[in-house]
């Protein structure tokens, strides 16, 4: 279990990584620290708050045809700049890019949870 999320954090971080080498309107600063501490605050709101809000917004994600969870993700990344001071998101498009590199990374790269 610990394993697991600490693969989830060093996912987050590259998942950063990645949209911050993608987008200007984000930026991580503190270079592989800086990237450690976003990747540990997203990989923990990920954890433990993105499942709350997934059985709340149960509703909108059933009408939504499994849509809504992207303004899900969209609201956790956001949060995540509020949170540390090394990340810095500007702008609206900026967030919902990020939100979809984030995305895609972390299902690219993130170990089955099934097990």
């Amino acid at each position: 279990m610990v394993r697991r999320f600490l693969i989830k954090v060093l996912v987050s971080a590259l998942a950063l990584w990645a949209a911050d080498y993608f987008l200007a309107g984000l930026s991580v600063a503190g270079g592989i620290t800086g990237y450690l501490i976003a990747g540990l605050v997203l990989g923990t709101l990920n954890t433990f708050i993105r499942p709350v809000l997934k059985l709340l917004t149960l509703p909108l994600i059933l009408l939504s045809l499994g849509s809504f969870t992207v303004v899900i993700n969209a609201l956790i990344l956001w949060s995540v700049p509020r949170i540390t001071t090394a990340v810095s998101i500007t702008g609206l498009w900026t967030l919902l890019w990020a939100t979809l590199i984030v995305s895609v990374v972390n299902m690219l790269f993130e170990p089955n949870t099934d097990k």
